[in-house]
């Protein structure tokens, strides 16, 4: 079992889901993929996790983020739990949950972490950009339901920072002051940001967010 680490290519894969079969990179085309996993079916934190997904959906279509889910439960088991969330979360759950019984994408993902569980996947998050390699990499334990506010927010910065020469600091949000690219002389950011650049530091220029 490989390490993914940030950079590489996220591997590819053909699995069954609650939308029918999914081939990774048919799924994603040209657009940017969010794949989260999921314990197992009927359990309490990711019922509120898919019901919440489900409601960020839009949030993520506008961003050209595609969504998908996985839990080591079949594919008719996701479509009874699916009523579930809909009903107790009061939403459609209107994104694929990948059916690992298998645990062969689990695996390929190592998602399944034994000091924790041997056959239970922990919340795993992979940020994906459109040629598929890997951008983010988040982990959390079984009992700890993720931020989806977060996961936009670094969706944001991610895109922002690919097509242009910043950073973002802590606790950025979409709209606000980023860093200037450390790889950039002071003289040639003033040039790049019409915006203007404030030098806090040699090493520390700020300037207004590129594209709001």
């Amino acid at each position: 079992m490989a390490t993914i680490r940030l950079g590489d290519k996220a591997p590819d894969f053909t699995a069954d889901s609650s939308m029918g079969t999914i081939n990774l990179y048919d799924y994603l085309g040209d657009k940017w993929g969010i794949l989260f996993s999921h314990p197992a079916d009927f359990t309490p934190v990711c019922t509120t996790e898919l019901g919440t997904a489900a409601k960020f959906k839009e949030e993520f279509d506008k961003r050209n983020v595609k969504m998908l889910a996985l839990s080591v439960d079949g594919a008719a088991s996701h479509a009874k739990w699916i009523k579930d969330i809909n009903e107790v979360q009061n939403t459609t759950v209107n994104f694929p949950i990948i059916a690992d019984e298998d645990k062969k994408v689990s695996r390929l993902y190592d998602m399944i972490h034994p000091n924790a569980d041997d056959n239970l996947t922990v919340r795993s998050v992979f940020i994906i950009a459109p040629d598929k390699t890997v951008k983010l990499m988040l982990t959390y334990p079984a009992s700890t339901g993720r931020n989806f506010y977060e996961l936009l927010r670094v969706v944001d910065s991610l895109q922002l920072t690919a097509y242009h020469k910043v950073a973002t600091p802590a606790n950025w949000e979409n709209g606000q002051d980023v860093v200037v690219s450390p790889s950039i002389s002071t003289d040639d950011a003033k040039e790049m940001f019409k915006k203007g650049v404030t030098e806090i530091k040699p090493y520390l220029r700020m300037t207004p967010d590129p594209v709001s």
